[in-house]
């Protein structure tokens, strides 16, 4: 007998669960379509060179080699990929000669990084992104589409409401530059980790990598900053900093503000301590959290990065947003916040009369199947109370009596009717498990 292994941070769902993630990933796939995003689908592995060249993440990479593998050959140096935006670069790269610009994509595809699982944290991981890539150029304007694509997908999930806050790295940079911070990289890194560890930790570790007190006092009251329209600008330049890319970047950022008020108003507010710790944001930059679910921390993220896919003639600039399917899920589960109006997709167990009949009641689920309807044959030829009992247990809301004639039984309401296998349809509603939120 086979022994079983716990492994934390990979999780595995129930069939109960997992029709509650293919439901959510039914739903984003079909909304990411809605907007004009192509799917796509990358390999799962890329170069360790690769991966260890977008920023700092060595700690967080599995290697991947065979057993086997002698030294020197295409696998030797294998990393899965932490994301799916650096495979995005390698993709585009690639096969540029065959895509149409601005490319518009979305991918949903299991991710693993090497982090301590805890409470909405895994090793290995569901995310769904959206992403435009333009060829050399990309216009502003998609920095505000992106965020609102992905504020119409979580909005159709059932889950609470989610508030999406963006900044700009060209506002910190401009402004830490002004105030004569030499470390932006360094401060950018300090910033994001605020909500974690307090303002008194992280102006510790702004001192201690450079800044002075009052430089780090400035950082932090940059980082305070918060507002839904153009005042957050007032506010930005009322600290006394100016520069040529902190004017750019707030330019920026009361444009996404306003444009996106005006389309949804508050889908999106903006929060000067939004940072992201990878190297490859360039512009605007996003998190979003759960209302009364902010511990579980940032559930969508992303932002812009104008050189993180080049061929060494061609640049490829792009925005995106990560949805971390797999936390959102945990925290709805673990709640729980939804439930399932069955345990399985069946909606139609078919009775067996006694083994002998077996075959009459395959031919009524062949039919029923035929048709789109999920359909199971009872496993037993046990009397037909224990046989509604075993649909009732895995929720099965109809039973099918195979004879002369058929006949259909709700066993929710107890009624039963006549029917004919070719011609009956459950409502709408019976058809598939539907999933709704919890109130």
């Amino acid at each position: 007998m086979a022994r079983h292994f716990s492994l934390s941070g990979f999780p595995e769902w129930l069939p109960e669960q997992r029709l509650v993630e293919q439901h959510v990933l039914s739903t984003l796939q079909q909304t990411f379509e809605l907007h004009g995003f192509s799917g796509i689908e990358t390999r799962a592995v890329e170069p360790v060179s690769q991966l260890l060249s977008k920023g700092e993440t060595s700690k967080e990479i599995y290697l991947l080699s065979r057993l086997q593998a002698e030294a020197g050959s295409d696998d030797a140096e294998l990393g899965l990929h932490f994301d799916l935006t650096v495979p995005l670069a390698r993709y585009v790269v690639e096969n540029a000669g065959r895509l149409m610009f601005p490319f518009k994509r979305y991918q949903i595809q299991k991710v693993w990084r090497g982090e301590r699982p805890q409470d909405g944290r895994f090793r290995e991981f569901v995310q769904a992104d959206v992403d435009v890539v333009g060829q050399d150029t990309l216009s502003q304007h998609h920095d505000m589409e992106l965020p609102l694509v992905m504020v119409d997908a979580l909005s159709k999930l059932p889950i609470p409401a989610v508030v999406v806050r963006a900044s700009n790295r060209k506002v910190a940079q401009g402004f830490y530059e002004a105030i004569g911070l030499t470390d932006v990289e360094g401060a950018l890194r300090a910033i994001d980790k605020l909500d974690k560890i307090g303002e008194k930790a992280v102006s510790e570790i702004l001192v201690a990598e450079g800044a002075t007190p009052e430089q780090a006092r400035q950082a932090l009251a940059l980082a305070q900053i918060q507002g839904a329209d153009a005042s957050v600008a007032d506010r930005v330049l009322a600290l006394g900093a100016r520069s040529e890319l902190l004017d750019e970047g707030l330019h920026e950022l009361v444009s996404l503000i306003e444009g996106a008020g005006e389309l949804m108003p508050g889908a999106i507010m903006a929060d000067l301590k939004i940072a992201r710790g990878l190297d490859y944001y360039t512009g605007t930059v996003y998190e979003s959290t759960m209302i009364g679910h902010e511990d579980l921390g940032s559930v969508c993220s992303g932002g812009r990065y104008d050189s993180l896919a080049t061929d060494g003639k061609k640049t490829y600039p792009g925005v995106g947003l990560s949805i971390g399917v797999s936390r959102v899920l945990a925290r709805v589960l673990g709640t729980p916040l939804v439930e399932t109006s069955r345990k399985v997709p069946t909606a139609v167990l078919v009775a067996v009369m006694d083994e002998e009949h077996r075959r009459a009641s395959d031919v009524a689920a062949m039919k029923l199947r035929a048709r789109g309807i999920a359909t199971e044959v009872s496993p037993s030829a046990a009397k037909f109370g224990k046989q509604i009992r075993y649909a009732d247990r895995r929720g099965i809301p109809y039973v099918w009596f195979p004879g002369s004639p058929d006949s259909v039984k709700d066993i929710r309401s107890g009624d039963q009717v006549d029917a004919d296998a070719g011609v009956w349809m459950p409502p709408l509603e019976d058809l598939t498990p539907t999933v709704r939120k919890l109130p």
